[in-house]
């Protein structure tokens, strides 16, 4: 009976040292996980992309560098992850980890937002982050409580490009011209042309087959997209651009190693800075390939830009007291951007000469 009871005291052992010889083994690799992040990155720019090939994927490689391969990436651009209006869901349910959104293909969704998109002559994204993200902590904070905010930018300036050369508001009357959505839509109204809103992937075979008779977006997607091969006027006229930038997952956010966060916010901060890519001296390379491959710039007057400048401001007064009436403070907020974008050498032409 002790000899029995002998080899079952041993088999339990046995068993007990393999139970906890596989409980180390499985729960050894999971500690060392613990310690690295892995990031989903979307975006709806397209793989080829400046934006991709210059921004995106030099600051993911830099936030695997700085952690010493800690963070980790899987980018999905191009949409794989849907299109997109749709990005700033997509990072908010946790389909991706951080991406880069449109706040301004969202109508109504982000409204003091908008204030970035203001037509403003800015000439690279290093400068419309530092505005986008002091603003962000002074003000615009207060419409993203859902998601991580790591920047927010204005985007570079957009411009109008057309099959038929414009040289004056009158060039315009009668015109279809692609619009981004937000303040270049009255813009567009303004200046006497149809706004038509559609995704950027449509653009190209739109102005082919003569559906729209221009659009107007910014240097690095008329390359992004080829449009400079069937538009081939520009006028060097700013309207602005879309209010963008990079946000993150709350949850995801959370589960950050707390030694890791200090890393993506300086690196995420302002990517344009920390990458180089979409800069102040990379906007002017860019503009030089659209008038290289054959692109006609005309800069407008200085008369014609003054009549352009006001009615811009005209809707800016509209669009603000739109706001006013549901209770935000539209125009204390478009005073401070108009205040902060001077201080970064830069000018709103849309912002009302009399409220100075």
């Amino acid at each position: 009976m002790e000899s029995v009871m002998k080899v079952k005291t041993r088999f339990l052992g046995v068993l007990l040292a393999i139970a906890l010889a596989a409980g180390f083994m499985c729960a050894t690799p999971a500690a060392a996980d613990e310690s690295k992040f892995h990031i989903k990155f979307s975006t709806w720019h397209p793989p080829v992309s400046r934006e991709v090939k210059t921004v995106w994927i030099p600051m993911l490689e830099e936030l695997k560098k700085r952690s010493n391969g800690r963070i980790t990436y899987t980018l999905y651009a191009g949409g794989a992850l849907g299109k997109g209006p749709a990005h700033y869901d997509i990072v908010k349910n946790g389909l991706s980890d951080m991406g880069y959104f449109t706040a301004t293909w969202t109508p109504g969704r982000f409204p003091l937002t908008d204030t970035l998109s203001l037509a403003t002559w800015v000439n690279g994204k290093d400068i419309a982050a530092d505005i986008g993200n002091e603003m962000n902590k002074k003000v615009l904070n207060k419409e993203f409580k859902d998601v991580k905010v790591l920047e927010l930018n204005g985007c570079i300036q957009a411009f109008m490009w057309t099959k038929k050369p414009v040289r004056t508001m009158e060039d315009l009357k009668g015109m279809k011209i692609r619009a981004p959505g937000g303040h270049q839509t009255n813009y567009i109204k303004a200046l006497g042309a149809e706004p038509v809103f559609m995704p950027l992937g449509d653009v190209y075979l739109a102005l082919e087959t003569g559906t729209i008779d221009g659009l107007v977006t910014c240097a690095p997607l008329v390359l992004a997209y080829k449009l400079h091969e069937v538009a081939k006027n520009g006028v060097v006229a700013t309207f602005g651009c879309v209010s963008e930038g990079v946000v993150m997952n709350k949850k995801s956010w959370e589960r950050c190693p707390d030694d890791l966060k200090p890393i993506i916010e300086e690196v995420a901060g302002n990517p344009y800075k920390t990458t180089h890519g979409l800069n102040r001296e990379v906007y002017a390379t860019m503009m030089k390939e659209i008038k290289d491959k054959g692109v006609n710039l005309y800069e407008l007057p200085a008369e014609e830009q003054a009549r352009w400048s006001k009615a811009f401001q005209q809707e800016t007064k509209k669009w603000v007291a739109e706001l006013e009436k549901k209770g935000l403070p539209a125009k204390d907020t478009v005073k401070m951007y108009n205040k902060i974008a001077e201080a970064h050498g830069t000018s709103c032409v849309a912002f009302p000469a009399e409220w100075k």
